[in-house]
């Protein structure tokens, strides 16, 4: 009975030292200005999936902040989230790290996340507008890059792009929009920087 408890003991303790220096390998492996993908949970997230075709429906900016890390993203407000909680809520806690194809220095990093940070506080836009008033997780993205870094991660797209034949998708366009609905508003998804050419996966 001893060696069994002991044996069981043993098993937990090494399980956990496992599952701590699996973490920190991985922690190890990203860098401030990494994107990270994941399927939302929201209302709208299936909208999202079916007007872009792809099962990412948001995504944020790892920032490495206090020794700690974290993900700034356009949520309601644009906020920063522990990196850990951000992807528990994703479904089935999957998610994708992403990385610009040549690392960033520490300069540019810090550049990238203080002209994201200028969004903090800002509130999340349900309408998909391409001014600053509000913001959304692919905006904040687009902008942090191409604002500090001359970097442009994907084409913009208009609202018409989009494949809005969906009966939600019509649905959510009708709720927000009514009958005018801005097809020529400029907008980038989660998918196009997903897909983008320029950037490589991590994790």
């Amino acid at each position: 009975m001893m060696y069994s408890m002991y044996r069981q003991q043993i098993i937990i303790f090494l399980t956990l030292l496992l599952s701590v220096f699996s973490s920190s390998l991985w922690a190890q492996n990203l860098q401030t200005g990494d994107i990270i993908f994941h399927t939302s949970r929201s209302a709208q997230s299936a909208v999202i999936q079916k007007a872009t075709h792809s099962p990412y429906s948001h995504m944020g900016l790892i920032v490495q902040k206090n020794h700690q890390w974290w993900v700034l993203e356009a949520v309601q407000p644009v906020k920063y989230t522990p990196l850990k909680t951000w992807i528990a809520r994703g479904v089935k806690g999957h998610y994708v790290v992403k990385r610009y194809h040549k690392n960033l220095t520490t300069v540019q990093q810090q550049r990238l996340i203080q002209t994201a940070e200028r969004s903090l506080g800002k509130p999340y836009d349900l309408y998909f507008a391409w001014d600053d008033q509000a913001i959304y997780c692919s905006e904040i993205v687009w902008k942090a890059y191409q604002h500090a870094l001359g970097i442009q991660l994907a084409p913009l797209q208009k609202l018409q792009d989009f494949d809005l034949s969906d009966v939600k998708v019509k649905a959510l366009m009708q709720q927000r929009y009514g009958k005018h609905i801005p097809l020529q508003e400029t907008v980038i998804a989660p998918q196009a920087i997903f897909a983008s050419k320029q950037l490589r996966v991590v994790k």
